[in-house]
């Protein structure tokens, strides 16, 4: 089991983080895209939204709308939307910029999830 694995396993402990999913519109979204635009997207918003030191508006600029980007719920389900989740469920820390090697991991588990979900 990877490491990805072994962390999506755990979250899905969580009734929060497992209450998250992809409904039929964000999966057609997704085949409709294509899933390399989608981890690009993932890189930008991971980049744009919290890779900063001190991210703007931190805890409160991911969406939990049904409506948004895939991306978006799936953070929410990875704890990965803000760096406290960051800090709490990943161990990495607050008040540093991400390092491109934490940004890859963060994308990898949202891309892991992802895929899972629409395949369900």
């Amino acid at each position: 089991m990877t490491t990805i694995d072994k962390k999506l396993d755990e979250l899905s402990k969580s009734k929060f983080r497992s209450s998250f999913h992809l409904n039929d519109n964000m999966k057609q979204y997704v085949y409709d895209h294509g899933i390399d635009k989608i981890k690009e997207d993932a890189y930008n918003l991971i980049r744009s939204r919290i890779g900063e030191q001190y991210p703007k508006n931190d805890g409160k600029q991911t969406p939990m709308r049904a409506n948004s980007h895939p991306v978006f719920i799936a953070q929410h389900a990875c704890a990965t939307c803000c760096r406290g989740c960051l800090s709490k469920w990943h161990h990495i820390p607050e008040g540093i910029p991400l390092t491109e090697h934490q940004i890859d991991y963060i994308v990898d588990l949202l891309m892991t999830w992802i895929k899972r979900e629409i395949t369900k």
